[in-house]
């Protein structure tokens, strides 16, 4: 299975594409999940346009209930010879869900560097898997895999505010020809659970946004997301995380701003 598979995303003409919100692709709430919205944007402009994303930045504006239909709908905006600027809009009926803006492309240029590092990490395998909530069941949070290099389990969860760095392996289970920019999209949607962990709450919070940028992508298994949250404060927290192969290659990097909340159960 492939992203767009994963997803669920059907073309229905030349610009436009539907997906049905499925278990999978939905928030512990029943909810479309962020980071499928996200990558279900990147796949349609990417198909359309026949280009590589960039960059890409999404904009929550309301919620796709489970068994809703969502089309999505693509504008080219402006095309370059190298550079094609473009924007998805996803809708349930009449009600904008998400918009996703993107530049897609590629130039010659004849040098490239890598400056920032994976951090120090054991290998997934060795990694403690993340405990679900009674929440988490029929939602994407099982389609996932999960396992923590820095993190605290539920019970760890006392109060106690930590540094505010989380570090985790992730992959889709049934994800098996390969990572790419939308399946990047997908599991860039961490920082909402990361607040919970830098306050030490049981807590999250729902996406305002979310922006993506590409850098390389080589074959991996499982993604290291390293994720900071910078502050909580006025109700929403922010943070950003770095996207890292099995290798070390720094794939893409994500920026977030969310809702906080705390949990209800």
């Amino acid at each position: 299975m492939d992203s767009r598979a994963f997803l669920g995303l059907e073309r229905a003409d030349n610009s436009k594409f539907a997906l049905h919100v499925v278990p999978r692709l939905t928030t512990s709430g029943g909810f479309l999940f962020g980071g499928a919205g996200l990558g279900a944007g990147i796949s349609a402009l990417e198909t359309v346009t026949g280009r590589r994303c960039t960059w890409a930045t999404a904009q929550y504006l309301s919620y796709a209930r489970r068994d809703e239909r969502v089309d999505v709908e693509t504008f080219v905006v402006v095309e370059g010879s190298s550079i094609t600027q473009a924007r998805a809009t996803c809708r349930v009926g009449e009600r904008e869900i998400l918009t996703v803006n993107a530049a897609l492309g590629d130039r010659d240029f004849d040098s490239a560097g890598q400056f920032v590092a994976m951090p120090d990490s054991i290998a997934p395998e060795a990694a403690r898997p993340r405990t679900l909530r009674a929440a988490h069941a029929n939602s994407i949070m099982e389609a996932l895999d999960m396992r923590y290099v820095k993190g605290r389990d539920l019970d760890e969860l006392d109060g106690t505010p930590s540094d505010g760095r989380t570090i985790m392996w992730v992959r889709i289970k049934s994800l098996v020809d390969g990572i790419d920019a939308a399946a990047l999209g997908i599991m860039g949607d961490f920082v909402p659970m990361a607040v919970g962990q830098a306050l030490g709450l049981r807590a999250g919070g729902n996406s305002l946004d979310n922006t993506i940028r590409f850098a390389t992508l080589v074959p991996t298994d499982w993604v290291l997301l390293d994720i900071q949250v910078e502050s909580v404060q006025r109700g929403f927290g922010h943070g950003t995380i770095q996207m890292f192969a099995q290798n070390g290659a720094l794939l893409a990097t994500a920026s977030q701003s969310c809702i906080a909340r705390k949990w209800k159960t």
